[in-house]
């Protein structure tokens, strides 16, 4: 199994993604386009995790509140960019 780093985490390749990872790369992969984002991929190695990433990221987005999704995607790219981070 090839392995890539992204930073300096070690990350399963899409293409040699197998299991329960192949799961999780399937589950969390963008819809449109079947790939997986990068702030996905860092869990590869816990494909656990990506679900709950997952679960998570939806509710934040998409779950009840007060806040409409562009306010929210507003405050995600404000936060982004005060921690200088391209997600």
């Amino acid at each position: 199994m090839t392995r890539r780093k992204i930073a300096w985490i070690e990350t399963v390749d899409e293409s040699d993604a197998q299991g329960e990872v192949k799961d999780a790369y399937a589950e969390a992969g963008d819809r449109k386009t079947g790939r997986v984002d990068h702030i996905m991929k860092i869990h590869s190695l816990h494909p656990r995790s990506m679900l709950d990433h997952e679960v998570l990221y939806r509710t934040l987005m998409y779950g009840d509140g007060p806040l409409k999704r562009a306010q929210r995607e507003m405050i995600a790219t404000v936060v982004s960019a005060i921690n200088h981070c391209k997600y």
